[in-house]
């Protein structure tokens, strides 16, 4: 009788089962089944592990060394193309929500875009003790002369 292991899924055909082959395919079926239904859902068993984390001191980041990787839908990504930078603190804070931050690497958050569209004012959200304002790229309408090298 083929057997299904969790690992090594393979096809069956069920014609050419006996009744006590199908039976026993159906029994283990029934126990997988009841192994997936007594666990909990993964959001339920991280928010545990965040809380009691937090009940003891500790972040996640600092008990497995960074936060949980992100899944991705199938497409792994290579080495090639792109560098890797390393982490960096957060620099701006929001206001209404402490938990949203932004390091001044890469694209606005939207909650800074709308406040700086309002007019307010990029330091105001720096978070005290980080380092200055991330500076705009210079865009100063010169053309840069670029230097080529003598043959």
């Amino acid at each position: 009788m083929p057997v299904l292991e969790s690992e090594n899924l393979m096809s069956i055909d069920l014609k050419k089962l006996s009744s006590k082959e199908l039976e026993a395919l159906i029994a283990t079926a029934k126990k997988r089944q009841a192994q997936l239904n007594k666990r909990a859902p993964v959001a339920q068993v991280r928010s545990k592990l965040t809380r009691l984390a937090k009940a003891e001191g500790y972040t996640i980041e600092e008990l497995f060394g960074g936060s949980a990787p992100a899944r991705t839908a199938g497409k792994t990504t290579g080495t090639r193309g792109k560098r890797k930078l390393g982490k960096v603190a957060p620099k701006y804070r929001n206001p209404e929500n402490p938990k949203e931050t932004w390091t001044g690497r890469g694209k606005q958050p939207r909650w800074l875009a709308a406040y700086t569209a309002k007019g307010r004012d990029l330091g105001e959200f720096l978070i005290p003790g980080t380092a200055k304002l991330t500076p705009k790229p210079r865009s100063s309408g010169k053309k840069r002369v670029v230097k080529q090298a003598k043959k």
